[in-house]
């Protein structure tokens, strides 16, 4: 993140930094980088993502809805990529002999430049706003990948038959860490993730969630705070 923002005096400060940040980035910084882009375009453009976040990448969607065409949209999600402001992540391809998704995910890295194009103030708005639940996924997942370092490829799974691992992590020498992520205290797996599962037979499969109790919600399967799943990402 960003120290100035988390570590404001309150949140209006904290939104007010990065609202600051988003608009020197599109006005000052990111036209260091290429081509001139206007900022308006590029902001709708970002906030579109924001409120994708965690969607299946739609290119041709986003550039209708800006009126630019599909290549046009492809670059700017480029350059955001590039930029280390949003992430694609891929999904697995296996000759399972199944229909995968093969579009990516995409999600806005940082969850408060998220909050901020979608002028999220505070914690309570969030709470009572749609994008909670992708919002807590995509902070869930930026954690565990930096955690996980260079070593685990990312990816998710879903399958056409509704299977689907949030985050699939596969390791060099082929285990695979299978990571639900859930925004409850009372976290419980889905079938599509039981399904998913059997189809990849994973080493590993937790379910994250926002409380502090680590413990087994099957034989096979884990409920974990997300700190400590970071930590045993960084010891695996």
């Amino acid at each position: 993140g960003f120290p100035e923002s988390l570590l404001a005096r309150d949140d209006a400060r904290s939104l007010r930094w990065r609202r600051d940040f988003i608009r020197s980035y599109l006005e000052r910084d990111i036209p260091q980088f290429g081509p001139r882009i206007a900022a308006e375009t590029l902001r709708r453009f970002w906030t579109m993502l924001a409120h994708h976040q965690g969607g299946l990448l739609n290119t041709a969607q986003f550039a209708r809805n800006l009126g630019v065409d599909v290549k046009t949209a492809g670059s700017y999600l480029g350059l955001l990529v590039d930029l280390l402001l949003v992430r694609r992540l891929p999904p697995w391809h296996t000759n399972l002999g199944k229909r995968l998704v093969k579009s990516p995910k995409v999600y806005i890295r940082d969850s408060g430049l998220a909050h901020a194009l979608l002028n999220v103030a505070d914690k309570e708005t969030l709470l009572a706003h749609p994008v909670l639940g992708a919002s807590w996924q995509g902070f869930a997942i930026e954690n565990l990948i930096a955690n996980a370092g260079d070593m685990a490829q990312a990816h998710f799974y879903r399958s056409s038959s509704g299977a689907e691992i949030d985050l699939l992590l596969a390791w060099p020498d082929g285990r695979l860490w299978a990571i639900e992520i859930k925004r409850s205290l009372t976290p419980k797996p889905e079938r599509g993730f039981h399904a998913a599962c059997s189809d990849l037979a994973p080493e590993r499969r937790f379910i994250v969630y926002p409380g502090d109790e680590r413990y087994r919600l099957a034989e096979d399967i884990e409920a974990i705070p997300l700190p400590a799943l970071a930590q045993a990402l960084r010891e695996a």
